[in-house]
């Protein structure tokens, strides 16, 4: 089988000879992947695939047709067979009889799970009626940008038509309609008057294509998207997009993005702290330095699976290139105060007596013209997501805007029975989901049910912690309890080579987006500059500082030089200093409660022969935690921990310095002990020297450090926690 075009801008990626190996619950998962690879056919999370199959009753032994669907919430580049849900198609259809219309149709969800076919757990799309009632063995439901342009655009069922004309197709249009059961009718309804269609163009939402087998299904899929491609493009190569350029791209954009970059996580973190992404692609900085930008982005997205992720809207901030930060700071406050107040009446005007509570009012998407686009997201991943989808947008825009001139219609295409064309706002042909139907998905009950069933957050969640030391010892645990807990961890460390094999350690933990690593040598305050701006382009801010790395001089006879004195007080006192002072510009920026970690020692008030410089620094340490927590209170707090030698995973125990302290202290080794032998020897002594008998394990560190960091400590600063398992000479004093 070949497909039926050449094709210009996808591929067929279906191999016959991995597809003769697949059942055909498995050819569904296979053609679900193909489509989803490709974001240009869909969006991730977003569209559904279906196939009507035969097969067994396991308790009657009877044939039955049963309908495999993309479960609720899915992802078709991704999902695996247990991702799929099972029905009886014809339980399916028998609910017809019990449907009240589409005042009523939320309650048909809930009858879903009585059509369930075998043990099958999975939760039916709210697709499931859309290609139940379809009558075809296999159906794509898509929303490639393309389908989209043609599907919002005031004048999309005449250029559907003249579609069909070029290409010899013959879609059908579908006025708009939400999801669900009443949609699944029109579908049907729609195919029975037009027997010979060869797909479904949604208004402003999608479409739908089908095959008779699998492989002519994602053949016939990719065959009429590449088309629809082709035929926008011609127009949109024939236009200037959005009216053409208004405002020049701001010299060092990309500086400028990360000086504002922490202001605005903050200002957009007030309600619920979010993780950010940034975007100065080429079609991003064409929108928004656009004329019709701000226009466009105020009509918000079409597609509901755009606007589920970018609400209701964007923030567009008309900053003009060439005005400073500080005044940019102000367009943001001002732009944002009239964001939420527009939010507030957007809930007030449609929000019923039994609807959820008004959600945050803060935008997840921030447009600023000259410079790019600014998303947020409960985590990297969300944030990253969020802004593709606003691209997404942005491509249906250009399409829509594109494909049509002179006045809209004066009855829109989309309008139907959910919604007139009053209901609708156009701009340059582009058509943007009523507000009213906006609304209705926002806040509709089976997207709140969605949000309660998502697994509760974790302790540090939306937070992002920069370790310092975080390649070995103390800073290695503190990273991977971080990530456990739910942290999007940086790892900065001088040995690059050791932080990123930390936050390899950490990404299995937490996801791969969720940490990162960054070479940096404290004693610098431009590298600090440069390691704190490289963590900011990854997520926008910071919530948590933890350094735990430390000097302690050695030297084979005892002595320590003059410049080893200067350079323990330079990294273990004067380093914390400016790691503080550096991260109190972004902590101001964002405005947000937040805290940092220093890492002490029981040295600090234990008085030993040999160690003074490494002591003296301490103390010093353990005073700047106190002077820092006064000064940068009360948004900051500022604790360490004082813990007593922790040997294990320690870069400051190499093998001459542990046989130094094994000599001094007249403790037996074999010299052709290992390194791990010999620092078992020492942390044994250190240990029995203690009241618990216990070795200090870097664990032990990590769990300190993060309780000061976190959310359980919220009413403490200025403090130092010992962990010295019982150190008598290291008693409060």
């Amino acid at each position: 089988m070949t497909v039926k075009t050449s094709l210009r801008y996808l591929e067929n990626r279906w191999d016959v000879q991995i597809a003769s190996g697949h059942d055909e619950p498995e050819l569904l998962r296979y053609r679900s992947n193909l489509l989803g690879s490709d974001l240009r056919i869909t969006n991730f999370g977003g569209g559904n695939t279906s196939s009507k199959i035969l097969q067994t009753d396991p308790v009657t032994g009877k044939q039955e047709m049963v309908l495999w669907i993309k479960g609720s919430g899915g992802d078709l580049g991704s999902i695996k067979l247990s991702g799929l849900a099972t029905l009886y198609l014809d339980k399916l259809h028998a609910l017809e009889r019990v449907y009240r219309g589409a005042q009523y149709e939320d309650e048909m969800v809930e009858m879903y799970p009585l059509c369930t076919f075998g043990k099958n757990a999975v939760a039916a799309s709210i697709d499931t009626p859309l290609h139940g009632f379809l009558p075809f063995p296999h159906i794509d439901h898509l929303h490639p940008d393309w389908g989209i342009a043609l599907a919002a655009s005031a004048n999309g069922r005449d250029k559907m038509a003249e579609f069909n004309r070029l290409t010899d197709h013959n879609l059908v249009w579908v006025p708009w309609q939400r999801p669900g059961f009443e949609l699944g009718m029109m579908l049907r309804r729609a195919v029975g008057e037009n027997p010979t269609c060869d797909g479904i163009v949604l208004g402003g939402h999608g479409l739908f294509t089908w095959g008779q087998i699998q492989q002519e299904c994602y053949e016939n899929t990719i065959s009429i998207i590449d088309e629809l491609g082709q035929f926008v493009v011609e127009h949109v190569e024939k236009s200037e997009l959005f009216g053409g350029a208004e405002r020049p791209i701001a010299l060092n954009h990309r500086e400028l993005a990360l000086d504002i970059f922490p202001f605005i996580r903050g200002r957009v973190s007030g309600s619920r702290r979010l993780i950010g992404n940034f975007s100065d692609l080429p079609e991003v900085l064409r929108f928004v330095n656009s004329r019709e930008a701000k226009e466009l982005a105020h009509l918000g997205t079409s597609c509901p699976d755009h606007f589920i992720r970018t609400k209701v809207r964007p923030l567009f901030v008309p900053w003009q290139a060439g005005s400073n930060v500080e005044n940019l700071k102000r367009q943001i406050d001002s732009a944002l105060e009239t964001y939420r107040k527009e939010y507030a009446e957007y809930y007030k005007s449609f929000a019923q007596p039994d609807s959820p509570a008004m959600r945050d009012a803060n935008p997840t998407v921030v447009l600023i013209p000259g410079i790019g686009m600014f998303s947020f997201g409960k985590n990297k991943t969300e944030a990253r997501l969020t802004g593709e989808f606003y691209i997404n947008a942005i491509h249906v825009m250009e399409g829509a805007t594109s494909l049509g001139l002179g006045n809209p219609p004066s009855t829109l295409p989309q309008a139907g029975a959910a919604a007139p064309t009053s209901a609708f706002k156009v701009h340059s042909n582009y058509v943007a989901l009523p507000l009213s139907e906006a609304f209705r998905i926002e806040y509709w009950a089976l997207e709140e049910a969605k949000i309660r069933r998502q697994p509760a957050e974790k302790e540090l969640s939306r937070q992002v912690v920069l370790v310092v030391g975080g390649g070995s010892g103390i800073g290695r645990e503190v990273a991977l309890l971080a990530a456990e807990r739910g942290a999007h961890v940086v790892i900065a460390d001088r040995d690059i080579a050791s932080a990123k094999k930390v936050a390899d350690e950490s990404k299995a933990i937490a996801g791969k987006e969720a940490a990162n690593a960054v070479a940096v040598d404290i004693s610098q305050r431009d590298a600090i500059r440069q390691a704190l701006r490289e963590l900011i382009a990854l997520y926008g801010g910071l919530d948590i500082l933890i350094n735990t790395a430390a000097l302690f001089p050695s030297s084979p006879d005892g002595q320590i030089s003059d410049r080893q004195w200067g350079t323990t007080l330079e990294l273990n006192v004067t380093a914390n200093y400016l790691l503080a002072d550096e991260t109190a510009k972004i902590f101001r920026d964002q405005d947000l409660q937040v805290s940092i970690v220093l890492t002490s020692s029981a040295n600090a008030v234990v008085a030993k022969r040999g160690s003074e410089a490494y002591d003296v620094s301490k103390a010093a340490l353990s005073h700047l935690v106190r002077e820092l927590a006064i000064s940068l209170a009360p948004k900051v707090r500022v604790n360490g921990i004082s813990p007593a030698t922790v040997i294990k995973g320690s870069t400051m125990f190499p093998r001459d310095r542990v046989i130094a302290s094994l000599r001094k202290y007249a403790i037996a080794f074999e010299e052709y002990a290992t390194d791990e032998q010999l620092r078992g020897l020492l942390a044994d002594f250190y240990a029995k020297r203690t009241l618990t008998h216990q070795a200090i394990d870097p664990k032990d560190c990590a769990e300190a450090i993060l309780f000061l960091a976190g959310p359980r400590s919220r009413c403490t600063s200025g403090h130092l926690i010992p962990v010295d398992g019982g150190l008598t000479e290291a008693f409060m004093r």
